[in-house]
């Protein structure tokens, strides 16, 4: 009974770090600065918590910026389609989704249109984001 107890309690303690540590959308990313961007796949992260794909953008200057773009975890883009293979390095992409509230080159990502007009979408249902991010320029 001890040791069902002890699991018991390691267990809860664990799951709760495990849920302070994950972030709203409103902690980290701005839903007043929708962003679209327009690229080509640097990386990506196929892991968890979330996974990242890095887009590097070209601006009129000709200086490139790659973007972190944070995505829901593979479990959740395996169920919508997504493959580790759906993103390869050199894909130009069109990224749609929301600016991090600290100015960085960092957003969450709502969509990734791929150069053959596919839409595939990178986020998760009550990830606390708006529905969807308005096309922006």
């Amino acid at each position: 009974m001890k040791r069902s107890f002890l699991t018991l309690v390691l267990g809860m303690s664990l799951g709760a770090g495990i849920a302070l540590a994950h972030h709203s959308f409103a902690a980290e990313y701005d839903a007043s600065k929708p962003v679209t961007l327009k690229g080509t796949v640097n990386s990506v992260d196929f892991v968890n918590p979330h996974s990242w794909v890095h887009v590097d953008v070209t601006d009129t200057d000709g200086k490139v910026t790659t973007w972190l773009c944070e995505t829901a975890p593979p479990n959740i883009l395996i169920r919508q389609g997504w493959t580790k293979n759906s993103l390869k390095k050199g894909d130009p992409v069109t990224v749609v989704g929301f600016r991090a509230k600290d100015g960085s080159s960092t957003m969450t990502a709502d969509s990734v249109t791929m150069a053959d007009g596919r839409k595939m979408f990178t986020g998760s249902a009550g990830s606390g984001a708006p529905t969807q991010a308005p096309d922006s320029k």
